[in-house]
């Protein structure tokens, strides 16, 4: 069965899994969003930020997510991250039911199974490029040693390796997002979650960060970019198009 046929058959009959009797689809999945929405109360308005959103990610994929201002991007996002909670619907997360998790599970999933990716970068000016890669495996708990190890291989696979002692503000807008791309790596994540990642960057400099995420692909990594660029999208090999709260189109990327 396929994955989406699955959901659509398990909503038509009304059916509600559970984490024990989880059907093959949902298990081979990183992501899976059945019937997802987000409504938010303005006074007497409710907003309809999604609209029964379903959406698979399997292990390795390279998606990108398109839509103009308002469509929901960064709503979506949010919940992938488990940084908001749908209102309806249900979010698998690795066979994991999210609304499921405790504060301290979802700071856990937000933690080691996503890595993000920020626009503004989101470093630390204080801290060198290494210690700045460090900081998720220190709320993690791991020990100094191990975390400084991981820390500098992370920053190797992002081309940094002469870099490790650089502070932020010595480093170029593209180094800075390869600090913040090793960051996110550094856990070993289940996917990397990226918002608008050349956003503060030059044309040049965004296609070399974009040519790294097509190298993390290459190496395994499963990738969602979030972007209202085509020409960022078409890196990805599925583009998935939001409009008004909901997916009006789901494909695979015509740059490849």
């Amino acid at each position: 069965m396929g994955l989406l046929a699955g959901i659509i058959m398990d909503k038509s009959q009304n059916v509600r899994m559970s984490p024990d009797s989880l059907p093959d689809y949902l298990t081979e999945a990183i992501i899976c969003f059945v019937d997802i929405g987000r409504t938010y109360r303005m006074g007497s308005e409710t907003i309809y930020a999604l609209r029964s959103i379903d959406m698979v990610i399997k292990p390795n994929e390279f998606a990108a997510v398109m839509g103009p201002s308002g469509s929901g991007k960064s709503t979506l996002m949010n919940v992938i991250g488990c940084l908001d909670s749908p209102t309806t619907g249900d979010y698998w997360l690795n066979g994991r039911l999210v609304s499921e998790m405790n504060d301290r599970q979802l700071a856990k999933a937000r933690n080691q199974d996503i890595g993000f990716v920020f626009q503004t970068f989101n470093l630390l000016n204080r801290m060198s490029a290494l210690h700045n890669v460090e900081v998720p495996l220190i709320y993690s708990g791991m020990k100094r040693k191990e975390r400084h190890e991981r820390a500098q291989h992370a920053l190797e696979i992002v081309g940094l390796a002469d870099r490790t002692l650089h502070r932020p503000l010595e480093l170029s807008g593209g180094q800075r997002q390869r600090v913040a791309v090793a960051r996110a790596l550094v856990t070993e994540p289940s996917i990397l979650l990226a918002d608008e990642p050349t956003g503060n960057l030059d044309s040049t400099t965004g296609r070399e960060i974009m040519s790294l995420f097509d190298d993390l692909h290459e190496s395994g990594n499963t990738i969602i970019v979030v972007t209202h660029e085509q020409e960022i999208a078409d890196h990805a090999r599925r583009i998935i198009r939001l409009s008004d709260g909901a997916i009006v189109d789901d494909q695979p990327s015509g740059g490849h």
